[in-house]
């Protein structure tokens, strides 16, 4: 009885909207913090988009602010207006362009975003969000990466989906609208070729049908633990020390290896909701 009266609060709790809380969300028995020390919220990389506009003390949603350059995948451009904040939530909805759009040589056709933080995490610090996928072939995202000065790129990602399959879809990337999917990848200025360290596990349900909390602990500069809904999944070892500063990433972008039809799938046919991925909080952590 015991045990079942706490599952169902775990469950009530996480379908709850989820207010400020004190410590990171774990499930029952699932902290990993030693017994002698607490969690500390870092306000500066923590959000509950309870505000009418992005905090830009915390936020940049212009892909090219700070020398970053990236401006999305083509066919898919990121654009800040595409970024809003409603309900209590970031809400990222992605569009087709009712005509194509010419960038430096690249064919642009439809709109999607990219929210950094403008402060970055090290190394020992919780990094966890609770997020709502959207439903189109688009992807639903929420990771770290050095910025652009360093030689070696790191990256270090906590959760990549879609949410939905294109006929056109790769092979192994069955599923992928509905799993927990994180990444560790390097690459080096000047090299070709990329290191890359992966994990995954199949989520509850399509990532689009509930809000789930993706979470890690980026324990020491050779190990990361991933959490979903507090619970441990796995722990991905980098092929190198992963130490360097990183800055949170939530894009909302266009695969090749699930390209958006012709027509434009649901990204061009979907509902705002259907079309839009809700991040309700964004919170980072470290031990005292």
């Amino acid at each position: 009885m015991i045990k079942l009266l706490s599952t169902l609060f775990f469950l009530i709790t996480l379908a709850l909207p989820c207010m400020a809380q004190n410590q990171p969300f774990f499930a029952e028995g699932q902290d990993p913090k030693p017994t002698d020390r607490v969690w500390q919220k870092i306000d500066e990389l923590s959000d509950e988009f309870e505000g009418s506009t992005l905090d830009t003390n915390k936020w940049s949603a212009d892909p090219g602010a700070k020398g970053w350059g990236w401006i999305g995948r083509p066919p898919g451009l990121f654009q800040p207006e595409n970024v809003r904040l409603q309900d209590g939530k970031m809400q990222v909805t992605v569009r087709k362009f009712d005509s194509p759009k010419v960038i430096n040589g690249h064919e642009f056709l439809y709109g999607g975003a990219i929210v950094r933080s403008i402060h970055p995490g090290q190394v020992g610090w919780y990094y966890e969000c609770r997020m709502k996928a959207n439903q189109t072939e688009m992807s639903s995202t929420f990771w770290l990466m050095t910025d652009d000065t360093v030689k070696e790129r790191q990256e270090l990602d906590i959760q990549e989906c879609v949410g939905r399959l294109s006929k056109e879809a790769a092979s192994w990337a069955r599923g992928w609208d509905q799993v927990f999917h994180s990444n560790l990848i390097k690459t080096t200025k000047g090299q070709p070729g990329k290191v890359q360290v992966q994990g995954s596990i199949k989520a509850e349900t399509k990532n689009w049908e509930r809000f789930y909390v993706y979470g890690a602990w980026w324990k020491s500069p050779h190990e990361i633990r991933y959490y979903l809904d507090g619970k441990y999944a796995y722990s991905l070892k980098p092929p190198a020390p992963w130490d360097q500063p990183k800055y949170y990433q939530m894009a909302i972008e266009t695969y090749d290896w699930n390209p958006v039809p012709e027509d434009g799938g649901l990204v061009a046919s979907g509902t705002r909701e259907e079309r839009t991925t809700q991040y309700d909080w964004v919170r980072t952590w470290k031990l005292q």
